[in-house]
C-alpha cells in the first residue's frame, strides 16, 4: 500500500499557479491579475482561490501588499529554503554547468563566466545563490531560431488515438516482440556498461588492443590494456564482460523501466508526475539516482513539485536521464505512439525540460511503432512526428538521415555528429540521441550490429545501447536476437527496485504483455459504453 494523497482543490489551484511562476508566465516581483481574472482563467470560485492564495503565502511564494493584490516572491527566497540542504561548493559546481545551460538554450552571456570566476574564490553561498537566481533574467540570442516549450499542450498539438489500442490483436508475435525489447534493452546496457562515458576513439583503440574491433560481442576484461591511464573501466565492468556475465547486474538504466512498469501497476495508466515522485521516494535510493535526476528528487524532498523539481537548480535538464526511461510507456501502448509519448511526458517533465523531454518522448512514440511494424524509417517518423520542428532535438534527427542517406559508412555519420554537436556534454541527449539513431540505420535491421555500432560511438554508451537494442528488439522480436548474446544472462535480471531485486526478463515480458491487454479491454469497454450510449438517445 502507498500513503493517500489528501489535496483539495485550494492545493491543486495552489500547485497550478505554482507552475505558471516556474515556467516564467510570473516572474519575481511580478504582480498577479486581478482575483477575477484568475477565477475565470482557473475556473473556480472565490473561497477556493483565496485559501489557494493563501497556500502559496504560507510556502513563501507570494507576498500581499495592503491595498495592491498578490505579488509573486522574490526569487531569492527560494535560495532561502535551500540553503541548509546546500554546500558552496556544490552550488558552484552546479553555476558552471548551468552557464553551459543557458548558452545552448540560446541565452546571452556577458560577464557571467567572469563573475562566476571572481566570485568562486571569495563570496558567500548566499552571493552565489543571489547570483544564480539573476541569472533566470538573461537575454535570448536574436539569431536562436529553435522553439522549445515544455509544456505538453505545445509540444503535442494532435490528441493521441486512445481507440487504437483496441485492434491490437492478441498474439505470440506481440509478446515476443516485447520480450524483445526488453531482451534487447538488457544486452544493449549490459554491451556498453564496461565503457561508459569512452569515447569512439577509446572504444577503438582498446578494442584493436584485444583483436576484437569491430564490435561484434560483449568486450573481454583485459584492464592492463588501459592501464596507461588514458581511460579506464567503468567499476562495474568486470560484471558485463564476456566469460564473467551472469545475469543483467543492477543498472540504473534498467532501473528506471522497471520502475516505471512498477507505477503503471500501482496507478493504472492514468499515473501522473506526482505519482511518480512518490515512487522515487519510496523505491530509489538517493546516491543511485544522478545528474538531472538527482537534482529533481533533492528538491522534491525540499518541498518543491513538478515542474518545479525539473527546473529549481537543475542544469541537467536536457541530458540523456529521461530519455533512457521512455520505454515501458512505448511497450504498453503498441501501435499508439501518440499516447506513448503523452505518458513519456509525465515521467520526463519531473526532472527535464524541452530537448530533455523530448528524447523520452522520442523513444517512447518510436518503441511504440516497432512494436507493430518493421519499417525503421516509419519507427524514426512516428518518434519525430511527437517532437516539436523547430527544436534542436528535431534537427538532430534530421541531421542523421540526412548524413546517413549523403556519406558512406557509420564512422563519418559519426564524425559529422562530432562536429556540430561535440561541444554538447558526453551525457546530453543531443548526441547521445545521435548515436542510439546512427546504431539504428547503420545495423541494417540486425540486432548485433546495431546495437553494437550505438556503443562504438562512444558517449553514454549504456544507455545508447539499451536504447538501440530496445528498439531493434521490438521490431524484430526475442527470435531475432543472437544466443550467445542473450544466454550468458540466464533470463535474470537484478534491480533496486522493491519486489523486483532479482526477476526474471521473461516475467517483464509477460507482465508488460498482461497490461497491454488489460488497457485493451478497458478501451473496448469504454467504446461499447460510449456505442450504448448512443443508442439510448
Amino acid at each position: 500500500m502507498k500513503p493517500v494523497r489528501r489535496e483539495t482543490l485550494p492545493a491543486l489551484v495552489a500547485e497550478e499557479i505554482k507552475r505558471d511562476i516556474f515556467h516564467g508566465s510570473f516572474k519575481s516581483g511580478d504582480k498577479l491579475p486581478p482575483e477575477n481574472e484568475l477565477r475565470r482563467v482557473l475556473g473556480v470560485g472565490r473561497p477556493t482561490l483565496r485559501e489557494a492564495l493563501r497556500i502559496l503565502e504560507g510556502q513563501g511564494w507570494i507576498n500581499f501588499k495592503l491595498g495592491e493584490g498578490a505579488y509573486v516572491m522574490d526569487s531569492s527566497k527560494m535560495s532561502q529554503i535551500t540553503s541548509s540542504f546546500i554546500k558552496k561548493e556544490e552550488i558552484t559546481e552546479l553555476l558552471e554547468y548551468e552557464l553551459i545551460q543557458l548558452e545552448q538554450e540560446g541565452k546571452i552571456l556577458k560577464s557571467e563566466k567572469e563573475d562566476l570566476e571572481r566570485l568562486k574564490k571569495k563570496t558567500s553561498l548566499a552571493e552565489l545563490e543571489r547570483f544564480y537566481d539573476d541569472l533566470l533574467d538573461l537575454d535570448e540570442r536574436t539569431d536562436f531560431h529553435y522553439v522549445e516549450p515544455s509544456e505538453i499542450e505545445l509540444i503535442q498539438r494532435k490528441p493521441f488515438k486512445k481507440k487504437s489500442l483496441s485492434q491490437i490483436p492478441e498474439n505470440n508475435l506481440l509478446y515476443e516482440r516485447i520480450y524483445g525489447a526488453w531482451l534487447g534493452r538488457s544486452i544493449g546496457c549490459l554491451l556498453g556498461k564496461p565503457v561508459e562515458g569512452w569515447t569512439k576513439e577509446q572504444i577503438e583503440k582498446y578494442l584493436k588492443s584485444t583483436n576484437s574491433y569491430p564490435l561484434q560481442d560483449y568486450f573481454l576484461y583485459e584492464p592492463e590494456r588501459v592501464s596507461n591511464g588514458d581511460f579506464s573501466f567503468h567499476p562495474s565492468a568486470k560484471e558485463a564482460t564476456k566469460s564473467n556475465i551472469e545475469y543483467m547486474p543492477r543498472d540504473d538504466d534498467m532501473d528506471y523501466t522497471i520502475l516505471n512498469l512498477k507505477i503503471i501497476q500501482e496507478n493504472g495508466f492514468d499515473f501522473t508526475t506526482e505519482d511518480i515522485g512518490e515512487e522515487w521516494l519510496l523505491s530509489l535510493p538517493y546516491k543511485q539516482v544522478y545528474t538531472a535526476e538527482r537534482q529533481a528528487y533533492a528538491n522534491l524532498v525540499m518541498g518543491i513539485k513538478p515542474p518545479g523539481t525539473a527546473i529549481f537548480r537543475n542544469p541537467f535538464r536536457e541530458w540523456v536521464g529521461a530519455q533512457i526511461r521512455g520505454d515501458i510507456f512505448g511497450y504498453i501502448s503498441p501501435g499508439n505512439p501518440d499516447l506513448a509519448a503523452s505518458m513519456a511526458y509525465k515521467d520526463a517533465s519531473f526532472s527535464h525540460t524541452k530537448n530533455g523531454i523530448y528524447g523520452e518522448i522520442f523513444v517512447a512514440a518510436a518503441i511504440s511503432t516497432a512494436l507493430v511494424s518493421d519499417d525503421l524509417k516509419k519507427v524514426i517518423r512516428a518518434g519525430l512526428s511527437n517532437v516539436p520542428k523547430r527544436s534542436r532535438l528535431f534537427q538532430v534527427v534530421k541531421n542523421v538521415l540526412d548524413w546517413s542517406e549523403n556519406l558512406n559508412s557509420w564512422e563519418e555519420v559519426r564524425h559529422k555528429v562530432g562536429i556540430y554537436y561535440g561541444n554538447y556534454h558526453w551525457v546530453h541527449v543531443l548526441p547521445n540521441l545521435a548515436y542510439v539513431l546512427i546504431g539504428l540505420i547503420w545495423g541494417q535491421l540486425d540486432f548485433r550490429k546495431t546495437v553494437s555500432i550505438a556503443v562504438m560511438c562512444g558517449g553514454d554508451t549504456d544507455c545508447n545501447g539499451a536504447t538501440a537494442g530496445s528498439i531493434i528488439g521490438a521490431i524484430n522480436g526475442y527470435a531475432c536476437i543472437p544466443q550467445e548474446m542473450s544466454e550468458p544472462l540466464n533470463d535474470k535480471i537484478r534491480s533496486f527496485v522493491p519486489g523486483y531485486s532479482e526477476t526474471k526478463i521473461s516475467y517483464l515480458a509477460k507482465e508488460t504483455y498482461r497490461l497491454v491487454l488489460e488497457h485493451k479491454a478497458y478501451v473496448v469497454k469504454l467504446e461499447m459504453e460510449g456505442i450504448n450510449k448512443k443508442k439510448k438517445f
